[in-house]
């Protein structure tokens, strides 16, 4: 597997890592040095920039000093909030369930499009037309993405057990792809477990280094999470390859994280 990191995608990462560090809005500068460091050239930050602005996701700002600079959104800083959570924790596995029931009027389709596509990006399974289902520990995330998307109207949320009548481990392999999921760690641990077993074997890495190597990783992990919504273990095959790629992606993160601020410190 090619692993493709878009510069967009990798402006995301950059945020939810260490653009919340910075005192005020980050300088446009700041933003082509630090993703110039991820191979990611000027013109691509730039159109990437915009497309974040276009978005809701960035908002132009000025330094103190007047310089050009981009600012999170209050909503993009309660996704990244929300994703933190998920990305740097342990999930507190709910032995229940969150269900959501929806209708859309046909009318407004365009909604159920988003409606659908959002569930499935917190990691949702369907369970028939109309009611999907996740972990419970998802509820507040939930919550804030429906009423950011203004869906709220359209949805029901519900908690509860698993009643019957398949055993509950049946019913979700029916509702998540668990090898494609599987497939997914496994991918994330065909890539960044050779860079955690060089930082054990080899010299420290410089700060510029560590900030690089973080960022891919990060942008390769924060994914996983939502794909993988963190469901009950003792319900996941014993051979379940996410608890490995957790480990690894924990290590890099302690090994990473802090040198790669001093690289990226404004």
């Amino acid at each position: 597997m090619v692993e493709q990191h878009t510069p967009r995608s990798l402006i995301v990462t950059f945020y939810g890592a260490y653009g919340r560090s910075f005192e005020g809005p980050v300088p446009v500068a700041a933003l082509i040095r630090l993703l110039g460091a991820a191979g990611v050239d000027a013109p691509s930050v730039r159109s990437s920039v915009s497309r974040l602005k276009r978005r809701g996701f960035l908002l132009p700002a000025r330094t103190a000093d007047g310089s050009a600079a981009y600012e999170l959104s209050p909503e993009a800083r309660q996704l990244l909030d929300d994703g933190d959570r998920r990305i740097y924790g342990s999930p507190q596995r709910s032995p229940q369930w969150l269900v959501a029931v929806f209708s859309v009027p046909e009318q407004e389709r365009h909604k159920r499009h988003l409606l659908r596509s959002r569930l499935a990006r917190l990691g949702f399974g369907a369970v028939a037309p109309g009611v999907w289902i996740a972990p419970a520990q998802l509820a507040e995330e939930t919550s804030h993405t429906l009423e950011r998307l203004r869906l709220t109207a359209y949805v029901e949320l519900f908690r509860g057990a698993h009643l019957g009548f398949a055993p509950t481990a049946e019913t979700v392999a029916r509702w998540w792809d668990l090898a494609a999921l599987a497939k997914q760690h496994e991918e994330f641990l065909d890539l960044h477990e050779p860079v955690l077993r060089s930082l054990q074997t080899g010299p420290a890495p410089t700060p510029q280094e560590a900030y690089r190597g973080y960022l891919f990783a990060l942008d390769s992990w924060r994914r996983l999470p939502y794909a993988d919504p963190g469901l009950p273990r003792e319900l996941l095959p014993a051979d379940w390859p996410g608890d490995r790629a957790a480990a690894v992606f924990a290590e890099l993160h302690a090994r990473l994280r802090d040198p790669g601020a001093d690289f990226a410190r404004p």
